[in-house]
């Protein structure tokens, strides 16, 4: 491999394994401050301990997360210097955002959220926690924001440093803050970051009601979480839709390709699965739907899709080259998007079928019910992952759309100084994966602190064998 590839790989393993933590970071901050916020109305002590349960997962997920994301930073600097060097005017803005405000109000209040305990007042607590949140969800925008201008680049004007290198240089840092791309990839980021935190919810409450451990805490927990997952998954699908047609007008390429659609139609169909040549430059045999593809893209069954052919003339005529170097790898994008998709309709269905299973009272404990709980943990990782590769791969070979190529973004390294970094950055995440699920089963495994005896009474549990609670 050479420097390209392995820059690729690099950040491909160090972005993915990042994105693991930051939508459950997301999601969990903000159902367990909605948990804590229905301890404080009712003063119902389960709404405490499932706060305190949840709100110690939350700060394992958000360690991992800061630690891991703080690593993609320098690689910007390492192995993609001229890219730094183009966009580093356009980036600015939105990643300070991102650290003086975002982070800052994450990590100032969670602070406050983490030692307030007994401390503050319940409504000042409270307040720490929601600030935190509101953090969070920030972080998220800012970034998606900077991701966004390399979908589709607004806001700048084309400049030149002094040894005549182009750069892309800021003129209204609104059109890029509210760019068009970010309004779809937002909501759609957001609702799959609840959709990722109730699916864990709902896993590990079923896996402790099948223990038959704190049945108030994890029913309640379990049920908080199907809604969510109905609420999140009916909000992922719309908003993915969304981002769909969006996508179709600034990269017609991506939905092509996500489609393994090569000649321009309309109506346009649907794949329903679709095999294409060794080298994924057409079609040998598909199945398709009518139609339903020109909905998806435009909004009308009749509308028009351009096809992978016709795009990647169209690109090869304007910036010069072969139509086939205009061209992402079919088969991945096409996989991954159907994938992607498949797992969203997957989650609605579950939080169906889960909350009939808790109607009027019931408890499943059932092993069946548990294994599936336990399985749909995954889920959300799974799809979260072929999202960004979607969203990535598709683009190329642009990592600024129709501005800068990937294979001119890369630094000038010798191909072995990189593998030297992807083999340590590997093995260290590797490492870091393997503290982050053993500190997290062990406290899923001590459960929920025990409740509090009435006075007089002698306690649950010694104090000796009650969970670690950072400072609770």
């Amino acid at each position: 491999m050479n420097a390209l590839d392995l820059a690729r790989w690099q950040f491909g393993i160090t972005t993915v394994y990042h994105f693991l933590f930051v939508p459950m970071t997301i999601g969990l901050a903000v159902l367990t401050a909605i948990l804590q916020s229905a301890w404080v109305k009712t003063g119902k002590e389960h709404y405490l301990r499932a706060t305190k349960f949840w709100g110690k997962l939350f700060l394992i997920n958000f360690a991992l997360g800061v630690a891991t994301g703080i690593v993609q930073e320098f690689q910007f600097g390492m192995n993609w210097s001229e890219y730094s060097r183009f966009v580093g005017d356009i980036f600015g803005a939105p990643l300070a955002m991102e650290a003086l405000i975002a982070f800052f109000l994450e990590s100032t209040f969670l602070g406050l959220w983490i030692f307030g305990w007994n401390r503050l007042s319940k409504g000042v607590h409270l307040t720490t926690i929601w600030l935190a949140s509101i953090g969070t969800v920030l972080s998220a925008f800012f970034i998606l924001a900077a991701n966004s201008w390399m979908q589709h680049p607004v806001g700048y004007v084309a400049g030149t440093y002094a040894d005549g290198t182009k750069k892309a240089v800021l003129n209204d840092f609104l059109a890029v803050a509210f760019n068009s791309t970010v309004l779809g990839t937002f909501p759609h980021t957001i609702f799959a970051a609840f959709l990722t935190a109730s699916l864990f919810i709902i896993g590990i409450s079923a896996w402790q009601l099948h223990r038959g451990h704190e049945t108030k805490v994890f029913r309640t927990s379990a049920r908080f979480g199907l809604v969510v997952l109905l609420i999140a998954s009916i909000g992922t699908l719309i908003s993915g839709d969304q981002q769909a047609r969006i996508m179709t007008s600034q990269q017609p390429m991506k939905m092509a390709a996500a489609e393994a659609l090569y000649q321009t139609s309309s109506p346009a169909s649907f794949s329903l699965f679709t095999v294409g040549s060794l080298d994924g430059l057409h079609e040998v045999w598909s199945i398709r739907v009518p139609g339903v593809l020109s909905f998806m893209a435009t909004g009308s069954f009749s509308g028009t899709v351009e096809g992978i052919n016709n795009v990647a003339s169209s690109e090869a005529q304007q910036f010069g080259g072969a139509p086939a170097d205009y061209i992402p790898n079919v088969p991945l994008t096409y996989w991954t998007f159907r994938i992607m998709v498949g797992l969203g309709f997957l989650a609605l269905i579950w939080s169906i079928v889960g909350l009939y299973m808790f109607r009027r009272g019931r408890t499943p404990a059932g092993k069946w019910f548990t294994g599936l709980a336990l399985a749909g943990i995954a889920l959300p990782y799974l799809a979260n992952s072929l999202g960004w590769i979607f969203t990535e791969m598709g683009r190329q070979p642009w990592i600024v759309y129709g501005l800068l190529k990937t294979q001119d973004a890369v630094s000038g390294f010798a191909g072995w100084n990189v593998l030297i970094t992807v083999v340590v950055f590997t093995l260290l995440y590797a490492a870091l994966a393997v503290v982050a699920v053993r500190l997290a089963i062990r406290y899923i495994k001590l459960g929920a602190e025990p409740a509090p005896a009435p006075e007089g009474e002698k306690p649950e549990a010694p104090e000796e064998t009650r969970p670690p609670v950072f400072a609770y």
